[in-house]
Formats: C-alpha cells, structure tokens, sequence
C-alpha cells in the first residue's frame, strides 16, 4: 500500500532528537580575523554550512543567538555579513573574552530562549567553540557541535577539539543533518522548508567548492 502520509508527531519539546520547538542555535566569531586564521577547512566551506544552518534556523523559527569577540575594543570586526543577511531581526552580542559562555549577555540571551539543546557552531573549533561547549555540557545542556560549520587554526587542533567535546557528551551534527532532524518526515507540509534549502545547497557548493 503507498505511504503518502507522516508518522505521528512525537512531543516537539520533549523528543530528545532535536525539534524546531526545544533547540537554540548559538554562532560564535565568524568574524574576518577568525577565519584568517583557519587551516582545517576552507573560508568557502564553512561559510556555505554556516549560511546552511542560518537558513534553516530562520526558516524553521530555532531562536539564534550570534556573538562577536574584541569588536567593541576595536580590534575586530564583525560577522561575515552573508550570515547575518540570513538573519533579520538578530543583534550580535559582542564580549572582550574567548568563552562566550562566561560573558553574561550571551548566557542570558541563551537561557531567555528556555531551551535546554544547544546547536553550536564557532571559530575557532578549539577556543571559542569548545569552551562554551564544555561549560554548558557542565551545567546539564545538550550541545551539538555543527562539525562542518568550524574551523581550527589546523586539523590537529579541529581534531582533538571535537575530541574534547565528544568525551565531555556533547553530540556533533552537520548543517544538513540539523535541518533534517528538524523536518522530519518529507509527508509533512512543511518538508518544503528543507528542500528549498537542500536544493540552494547543493546547487551552491557546487559553485563554490568545484
């Protein structure tokens, strides 16, 4: 018999796969200076998973909290601007140190959201992504790692970073996968959603990474 119709919908908040209703995504220095610095995967490649996984928060209505590090000090600048361009309506909160986490405007807008899952993704993968990472798993979240939107200042360190976060508990997930973890089921009315984005990806990394 043809299957045309979902599967029920489990609790969107209480599932503990990730849900368009229990997640934060948290963007962490994508700045200039930061990217400068990355060897383990190309500018091309992180910004097209980055600018993957706004879309899809934004498409899917996942609150996202964006941060920026030394812009105040004058010493940086501030998001690349094709990922804010994903994101109308979302201020970048900017600190003076490496771990968001330990800045109180970043904690605050994160615990506004009353969510407790955590899709994270930052420059550099060792530095300012781990750090906040490793904190939040100390105080019960469930962190995701976006392992394709990162970069380390070398494959080494991107390595041993993920290292860290993954015995510490944390739950890497690629940008696609986010958004696929979210939709669900391709019977639902708004499957849409992801295939407009997938369709814009592939067709766009293939631009971009050929």
């Amino acid at each position: 018999m043809p299957k045309t119709d979902p599967e029920p919908v489990r609790d969107p908040r209480q599932d503990h796969l990730l849900t368009p209703a229990n997640c934060v995504v948290a963007l962490i220095d994508f700045q200039p200076e930061q990217y400068s610095t990355v060897t383990s995967a190309s500018r091309e490649e992180i910004n097209l998973n980055v600018v993957a996984l706004a879309r899809l928060a934004h498409a899917y209505e996942v609150p996202v909290v964006v941060s920026t590090v030394g812009v105040d000090l004058g010493v940086n600048q501030g998001t690349e601007q094709a990922i804010l361009d994903e994101l109308p309506g979302v201020t970048e909160i900017d600190r003076t140190g490496v771990n968001a986490w330990e800045d109180p405007d970043f904690r605050a807008a994160i615990e506004a959201t009353g969510r407790r899952k955590v899709v994270i993704a930052g420059l550099w993968t060792e530095v300012c992504l781990a750090f906040p990472t490793l904190d939040m798993l100390g105080e019960g979240y469930d962190v995701h790692p976006v392992a394709d939107a990162v970069g380390g200042i070398s494959q080494v360190a991107h390595d041993r970073a993920f290292d860290r976060m993954i015995a510490a508990g944390a739950r890497p997930v690629t940008a696609i996968s986010f958004g696929s973890e979210l939709m669900r089921n391709w019977a639902r009315p708004d499957s849409d959603k992801l295939r407009q984005v997938v369709r814009w990806y592939f067709s766009e990394r293939q631009r971009r990474l050929s």
